[in-house]
């Protein structure tokens, strides 16, 4: 077997276990927080709330850190460290006896778990440029199948406590931390490191950096649209099928069963075969047009069983973002793969804090009696635009720059 191979196995593995231990909570830490609250639903939502944008900023905050960080000590110390800090706080989660120990646990959560950036650079170490877009679909694979283990596991270990999720995803997560501690080798050459700049590293400066080049800008505003786009799922999937088709937790969770599934086929396996097919360029435009027909497909579908075929032909779509992240990462240097990265998670913060906003705000207005006409599916409606803005801005991209 090849470095590469492992290598990659352990980054998938990585990136697995984010997903699975942000999954892993999820059924539990809204009532953990009731509990600890020693008040009703509507407060402990609240905090829940706050809970929830405290570790989307640190993300923001601190993936430019990490990923400048890997350019100038390499990839496997972050990584590394990031990961046993990572475990360490899920069992100070499952101890915190306060709600002020649950936040500073849910604030190293976020910088810890934007390693995603040292680790995105990490697979662009290891892959042939030719290669990496079709590597980067590992990444949506790996969320895809954490995104499906995780709740369920959540749920199932929650009868058993509601602490005890967060031991078992410490657990999972040092067991790793060891593997790569004793197997993960350097992939980032010391020619290619540079050193490290506090300009580079802060959100704003780490964003700015991505002028330099005309195609790098044109893409990455290309994929923070796009992203913003596809907060329109968690946002408001449980309340639009329920409100349109009166699905309960059962159809719910199936539904979001087989939206991990086929993020893991189409991402983890047949990126690998498409886009070296048709080609970077045209597997992004593609996909962000495939993008555009499902979201509108949800919107349009008057019977709930209909969101399962769209569910299947909308996962196409997960062709777009490797494709994009690929272009981006062959455009720069072998010394700034980490800063990238970082920027690119930055990007994909902001519109995770931005893009419920909007889903949730539309929906709701649509529904209302305030509304013109009740339209139920015009979030998505609203997302599946600015996925043809997104694709139009890539193909404008790709004009511009036709090498």
């Amino acid at each position: 077997m090849t470095p590469r191979k492992p290598a990659l196995v352990f980054v998938f593995i990585t990136l697995f276990l984010d997903v699975l231990g942000i999954g892993l909570v999820v059924p539990i830490l809204p009532k953990l927080v009731e509990k600890l609250s020693g008040g009703g639903v509507d407060s402990a939502s609240f905090i829940f709330g706050w809970m929830v944008g405290l570790y989307a900023l640190m993300q923001f905050l601190f993936a430019p850190v990490i990923g400048s960080l890997s350019d100038r000590f390499g990839r496997r110390p972050v990584i590394l460290l990031s990961l046993f800090g990572s475990g360490l706080d899920y069992f100070l989660l499952a101890w915190a006896p306060t709600l002020p120990w649950f936040f500073l646990g849910r604030l190293i959560s976020g910088i810890s778990g934007a390693n995603y950036s040292a680790a995105a650079a990490y697979i662009a170490d290891v892959s042939p440029p030719e290669k990496r877009a079709a590597s980067f679909g590992i990444i949506g694979a790996a969320f895809g199948l954490g995104f499906i283990f995780g709740p369920a596991m959540g749920g199932w270990l929650g009868h058993f406590g509601l602490r005890v999720p967060f031991y078992a995803a410490g657990t999972l997560t040092l067991i790793n931390w060891l593997y790569g501690y004793l197997i993960l080798p350097e992939s980032l050459k010391p020619e290619n490191r540079r050193a490290f700049s506090l300009r580079r590293s802060n959100p704003i400066g780490a964003l700015l950096e991505l002028k330099k080049q005309r195609l790098v800008l044109g893409l990455s505003i290309s994929y923070f649209i796009s992203s913003i786009a596809h907060q329109v799922y968690p946002s408001i999937w449980v309340l639009y099928t329920s409100y349109r088709y009166g699905w309960g937790t059962k159809q719910t969770g199936l539904s979001l069963a087989l939206v991990g599934l086929m993020a893991a086929i189409v991402q983890g396996g047949l990126t690998r075969k498409i886009i070296p097919k048709i080609g970077e360029r045209r597997a992004a435009v593609g996909g962000l047009i495939i993008m555009a027909i499902a979201l509108t497909g949800y919107g349009l579908a008057p019977q709930g069983w209909m969101i399962y075929g769209i569910i299947v032909f909308g996962s196409l779509s997960g062709i777009a973002v490797p494709a994009i992240q690929g272009m981006i990462s062959r455009t720069v240097g072998d010394n700034e793969q980490g800063g990238i990265q970082g920027s690119l998670t930055s990007l994909q913060s902001v519109a995770g804090a931005i893009g419920p906003l909007f889903a949730t705000g539309i929906f709701g207005y649509f529904i209302s009696a305030k509304a013109p006409l009740i339209i139920p599916g015009a979030a998505f409606f609203f997302s599946s635009g600015l996925a043809v803005m997104a694709a139009m801005l890539a193909a404008r991209s790709f004009r511009r720059n036709p090498a």
